[in-house]
């Protein structure tokens, strides 16, 4: 695929052609497709893929092959591409992130790029953000794939190395990022120093006992990303490691509930401070001074003096800025992070440098072993190994110019295929959370009197099972949806649509959730959505108001904020802060001033962690960079 790479390279560089132009050259091979038998068309599809590996994707291939895709969908899938969808799909073909609305129909119009590059011989994966979407799109799309002969893979954390690496060596391969990035670390350590081509060859010649055959990975070659601003920029301010065990547990233990409750000793502001808005732990001089006096006492002494100090600044992380049913849950007596953008646990993920074991204590569950790190790499040095690389998501244009300047990455805006119907309420502001939970109930109780269903967004399980208590305790009945009851989504996202249903959910009923509405309910209004917090991304927000108003229904969403907001707290400027508290005092909240301040909280916050993503990936060539010399990967 050598002179196909460079084909497709030249061809990336012309300008996108616009719907029309694409919709006529499908649209010229429509009726003759739809009058041939499968015998014939199973014909055309063998020329179709023969051209392709001999020519790559010229304008009139990849308008052949769409149009063959589109009419082997409606006869297998009872779906028919749309025109916008086209459009989409050719952008993902050449390398690009379509931005979608959500409720557009991304997964099928991925399919598009995915048979295309696999009957030119290219490897592909789509890739997205969880194990429940990667099962339900791979199901969904299965029969498409098949009628073609192509194989299709499944990619899920608990499969065993045999299923991995079958699953990964499909034309076709559906797996979440996680799982993917982790993978790859995994056959870097399996590899060790970077290995020249000949010794490669010369290791065929072991079979089995080779590293060729410990490799999960055949190749990086075409990536197809859904849900791509949260994978490639999200999910990218967190640096991947992989670890292994470190020193013996027991004695660790003595030492870390030692540093604990030396922690435990210190007082804010006096001996530390807190910096909640770069969630950052500073010791002062004077605690500096207090641990260095109290070290004997604590049977610490014998502990470095720098060391020393910076457990204790991970212990004080660990009591003041980590909070349970926030930032994780204590699930069959271990610590298990919530992944603050999805909602999800972690199970097999933990912090680093001693947090996790402080945590752990913290919480009074049995402390693990810390871990020395074995490979590390960032989410974007990863993804920028792929050949192509292309993306889909209803929320991109807040970080386009990221995308650009990272990965090479041009957005294009999809059109939707027919008109949204979403409607926006006004944002309604209130002193405390007391009294936003209030409008909440009140709000909640309107639409189940109308018969409409409705889903309330909570940033945190906590606020999730707070505001549980307060519907049960008002005799509404309603379902939830958090980490806590991971394994019922299906069923409750199933459910969420009918009428007079109420579901409370975390970010998991966030991206890629498709609540289908029962009959009569678009009737009544649709879905509702209230949303009770901003979060730290507004495109976290948009996606959450999403869930309505899709496919042209009717919906309609509001949002809630309140001057409590962690929001406010951890990223409000000091001005901001000083202006609350007489607001706060004689109970005054002029709306649009209040919402100006949050947006621009939320501004600073994006600003934060784009600037944390910028630093990581420095990190990250930087020392590619300094290693490059001896050929050493990790």
């Amino acid at each position: 695929m050598k002179g196909g790479w460079q084909r497709l390279a030249a061809r990336m560089a012309k300008p996108l052609p616009g719907i029309k132009q694409i919709t006529d050259w499908v649209g010229g091979y429509e009726n003759p497709l739809a009058a041939m038998d499968d015998k014939q068309l199973r014909a055309f599809h063998h020329q179709v893929r023969e051209d392709l590996r001999l020519q790559g994707f010229t304008d009139n291939l990849t308008a052949r092959s769409f149009a063959l895709i589109r009419e082997v969908a409606r006869r297998t899938l009872g779906m028919r591409h749309f025109d916008v969808q086209l459009y989409g799909g050719w952008a993902l073909l050449r390398g690009m992130v379509a931005e979608m609305e959500t409720g557009e129909g991304k997964t099928i119009t991925a399919t598009l790029p995915a048979c295309t590059a696999a009957f030119a011989g290219i490897p592909v994966h789509v890739v997205t953000v969880n194990d429940y979407l990667v099962k339900r799109d791979a199901d969904n799309m299965g029969p498409l794939y098949r009628w073609f002969g192509l194989r299709v893979g499944t990619v899920v954390q608990e499969m065993e190395f045999a299923e991995k690496k079958a699953a990964y060596n499909s034309h076709i391969t559906y797996c979440s990022n996680k799982t993917l990035a982790f993978d790859f670390l995994r056959d870097r350590l399996a590899f060790g120093i970077k290995p020249n081509q000949t010794h490669l060859q010369l290791e065929r010649l072991y079979g089995g006992k080779s590293r060729l055959a410990k490799l999960l990975l055949p190749g990086l070659h075409y990536a197809i990303v859904d849900e791509a601003d949260s994978v490639l920029i999200d999910e990218a301010r967190t640096p991947l490691i992989i670890s292994g065990p470190g020193k013996n547990a027991d004695e660790q233990q003595e030492v870390f509930t030692s540093i604990l409750n030396l922690a435990r000793s210190l007082e804010e502001f006096a001996d530390f401070s807190i910096d909640r808005r770069d969630r950052n732990v500073e010791l002062s001089d004077t605690g500096k001074e207090i641990i260095t006096e109290q070290a004997e006492n604590y049977d610490v002494q014998k502990i470095g003096k720098l060391w020393r100090e910076e457990l204790v600044t991970q212990a004080l992380t660990a009591l003041h800025l980590f909070s349970r049913d926030r930032d994780y849950l204590i699930k069959d007596d271990k610590v298990q992070i919530i992944d603050e953008y999805t909602g999800r646990l972690m199970a097999d993920r933990s912090w680093e440098r001693g947090l996790h074991q402080f945590i752990e204590l913290k919480e009074g569950c049995e402390m693990t072993a810390t871990h020395d790190t074995l490979a590390r790499m960032s989410y974007q040095s990863f993804f920028k190994r792929y050949r192509l690389l292309a993306g889909m998501t209803g929320t991109a244009a807040e970080v386009s110019r990221e995308l650009a300047a990272v990965y090479s990455l041009h957005v294009v805006k999809v059109p939707t295929n027919i008109p949204l119907q979403r409607l926006y309420m006004r944002t309604k502001t209130l002193v405390d959370t007391k009294s936003k939970w209030q409008e909440v109930l009140d709000s909640v109780k309107k639409m189940y009197a109308l018969g409409r269903p409705v889903l309330v967004g909570t940033r945190s399980v906590g606020a999730s099972e707070q505001l549980s208590l307060l519907f049960t305790a008002a005799g509404l009945p309603h379902e939830v949806l958090n980490a806590r009851q991971d394994e019922n989504e299906a069923r409750i996202i199933s459910e969420a649509g009918q009428k007079g249903k109420i579901t409370i959910a975390t970010n998991m009923a966030g991206r890629g959730t498709d609540i289908l509405l029962a009959d009569g309910v678009n009737e009544l209004g649709g879905l509702h959505v209230i949303g009770t917090e901003l979060h730290d991304a507004g495109r976290i927000d948009r996606q959450l108001f999403g869930r309505c108003g899709r496919h042209g229904d009717n919906g309609s969403c509001e949002l809630f904020i309140s001057l409590e907001d962690e929001l406010l707290k951890n990223h409000g400027t000091l001005a901001a802060r000083k202006l609350i508290v007489p607001l706060r005092m004689h109970r005054f909240l002029p709306s649009r001033l209040l919402e100006k301040i949050m947006r621009q909280s939320q501004k600073r916050a994006e600003a934060k962690h784009a600037r944390m993503r910028r630093e990581l990936l420095e990190m990250d060539e930087e020392k590619e960079n300094s290693l490059a010399f001896a050929g050493q990967v990790d």
